[in-house]
């Protein structure tokens, strides 16, 4: 027997539900898994809350490390007592498990040097900072970007890279607390986005000129003011929407503040490709194992407290990454 969360109908964290179910045998391109970390990550509430649809019921969770147990008939990428990790979308949701089976092809083999909790706190956050710093712009030294969430999961990975890149980092913040993490992780400049003007305070801390790049994670409370945030021909990257959708508006606007571009882009699309993905897997990997990129695991978490786990993400009583330990 394997223990899972699932939910029935989309909400609140107390749709969540805590159960016992059989695992069975992999089919066909499967792989059965045991878990030893899960990720928690903030789309994992979009799922939750109806924003990402799926059909119900549903498991929970796209992101976990474990071992292999036994695989099915065609599977080659990855062998029974293999060390994986793995994230994607859809196709892995139900990592709130134990055990579980998954698709093979989203497994990534796990280097020994990178430990299963580091690896569930690291897998999707590390390959999503790693096409944003390695895919997205064409970064050179003293460029400057305005990072929204710095204390976050994705921020603190996001700003140490930055750093190896020779980039000046601007984070905005809630809280002091914050604020002292966001620091120790790289930022060299602090904005408390709730009680600063944040495209003014960019100004000031770029002569007039603005950033080269916004990586937004908040979405509708924040998307003018980072756009106000650019340089003429700068890069707007709206990587998330926790504060809901950014409301429509007219492409022409983005010509008045000085023809700047702006992508949306997801994971999926950077991983698609297997070498691709393994790549990128590589890079982060390597970074983390020779001490350049330290993941912070600030929170952990039963499986049976997934309730719990929603709550503390969604009041943003959390900081870096957060797991599930099984």
């Amino acid at each position: 027997m394997a223990n899972v969360v699932r939910m029935y109908q989309t909400g609140g964290p107390e749709v969540l539900r805590y159960e016992h179910t059989e695992v069975g045998e992999p089919g066909p391109g499967q792989v059965r898994i045991r878990h030893v970390a899960v990720g928690l990550n903030y789309a994992d509430t979009y799922f939750r809350n109806g924003t990402y649809p799926v059909p119900l019921p549903s498991g929970m969770g796209v992101e976990a490390a474990g071992v292999v147990v036994s695989v099915g008939a065609g599977v080659t990428n990855v062998a029974p007592g293999d060390r994986v990790t793995y994230t994607g979308f859809v196709n892995t949701l139900g990592a709130y498990s134990t055990e579980r089976l998954v698709p093979a092809a989203p497994l990534i083999r796990l280097p020994d040097s990178i430990a299963f909790e580091t690896a569930a706190a690291m897998t999707m956050r590390g390959l999503t900072s790693a096409y944003l710093m390695r895919r997205i712009h064409p970064f050179q030294a003293g460029d400057t970007i305005l990072l929204h969430a710095a204390a976050g999961g994705v921020g603190l990975i996001v700003s140490q890279w930055a750093k190896l890149l020779g980039l000046t980092v601007i984070g905005t913040v809630s809280t002091e607390a914050k604020a002292e993490l966001a620091r120790a992780h790289g930022c060299d400049h602090i904005i408390y986005y709730t009680r600063e003007d944040v495209a003014k305070r960019v100004r000031e801390l770029t002569d007039g000129v603005g950033v080269s790049v916004v990586f937004d994670s908040v979405g509708k409370t924040t998307f003018m003011g980072s756009l106000d945030s650019l340089r003429r021909r700068g890069t707007m990257v709206c990587v998330g929407t926790a504060s809901g959708p950014v409301p429509p508006f007219d492409p022409a606007l983005l010509a008045m503040k000085g023809s700047l571009f702006l992508t949306r882009p997801a994971l999926a699309d950077y991983i698609a490709d297997p070498a691709e993905k393994q790549a990128l897997a590589d890079e982060v990997f390597g970074h983390v194992a020779a001490g350049r990129i330290h993941i912070g695991i600030n929170q952990r978490y039963a499986l049976e407290d997934a309730v719990q786990a929603h709550q503390d993400l969604e009041a943003r009583r959390t900081t870096g990454s957060s797991i599930f330990v099984i």
